[in-house]
């Protein structure tokens, strides 16, 4: 297990001053909950398809069924999933900093379910079904009937009903990315957790808070095309890190 010799003790003095405190998430924290990453969701009947090809406006117009089957699947994945030490970690940070922002690009709700009361999601959430038409959000229960093509349809246009994500070609959604940017202006220090840092523009966003002069700090097993560029970088998972950090950084008050 880690202990408080494991971190730089400035790093822990920066946390414990920490007034704001954004944590920005990539799918490798949800890795670690046993939801697949997006490639890695390539699996069973789905192993033939590239998951570009059904990630898109394009796809959902020629394919509409195949693409909606495919979400349908991934939801059940992520309905068995619950959150795991490093998600509990990052909600239980907001009873020692004033103000925990978490921007995550992942679809899986899985920080609200770990009890984190900001979460700003770029690419959307799979657990919304939105109308591809009108864009309202549709509940279960709302659904209309499937037409010919095979997909439930909105109640309240006949649109078909879509996931509300953010596919390839489509741009984030406005009031997330604006509340994102804020987040990242008005950060002290900004953890940067199980992200690849290849998906721009949310990958710039790291580097735009320490612009902004906040200290930085990968969490991630592995280097990514971040860490060149963070103040510190801690290398393991974040199911065994982020636990051990909120320990270190606050002692006994943690966990109790």
């Amino acid at each position: 297990m880690l202990d408080s010799s494991d971190f730089p003790p400035f790093l822990l003095k920066l946390l414990r001053a920490a007034r704001h405190l954004v944590v920005f998430t990539g799918a490798g924290m949800s890795a670690e909950s046993g939801v697949p990453t997006f490639r890695d969701a390539q699996t069973g009947l789905w192993a033939q398809y590239d998951p570009a090809e059904l990630a898109t406006p394009e796809a959902f117009r020629q394919h509409p069924k195949r693409v909606w089957d495919w979400y349908a699947w991934r939801r059940e994945l992520v309905a068995r999933a619950r959150p795991n030490p490093g998600h509990r970690a990052v909600a239980e940070m907001e009873r020692y900093v004033p103000q925990v922002t978490v921007v995550t690009q992942n679809v899986d709700g899985l920080h609200q379910d770990a009890g984190s009361s900001r979460v700003i999601e770029l690419h959307g959430n799979l657990r919304r079904i939105v109308c591809s038409r009108c864009r309202r959000e549709v509940p279960r229960e709302q659904w209309a009937p499937a037409g010919p093509e095979g997909v439930p349809r909105c109640p309240h246009c006949g649109g078909l009903l879509r996931p509300d994500v953010v596919w390839f070609g489509e741009s984030l959604p406005g009031d997330a990315w604006r509340a994102a940017q804020q987040a990242m202006r008005t950060a002290d220090g900004v953890l940067v957790v199980g992200t690849s840092g290849l998906v721009y523009p949310a990958a710039g966003l790291p580097l735009e808070a320490k612009a902004q002069g906040a200290w930085t700090v990968e969490v991630n097993p592995t280097p990514s095309a971040l860490s060149a560029e963070m103040d510190y970088v801690l290398r393991g998972p974040a199911g065994e890190v982020l636990p051990a950090l909120v320990r270190a950084a606050w002692g006994d008050a943690a966990g109790s």
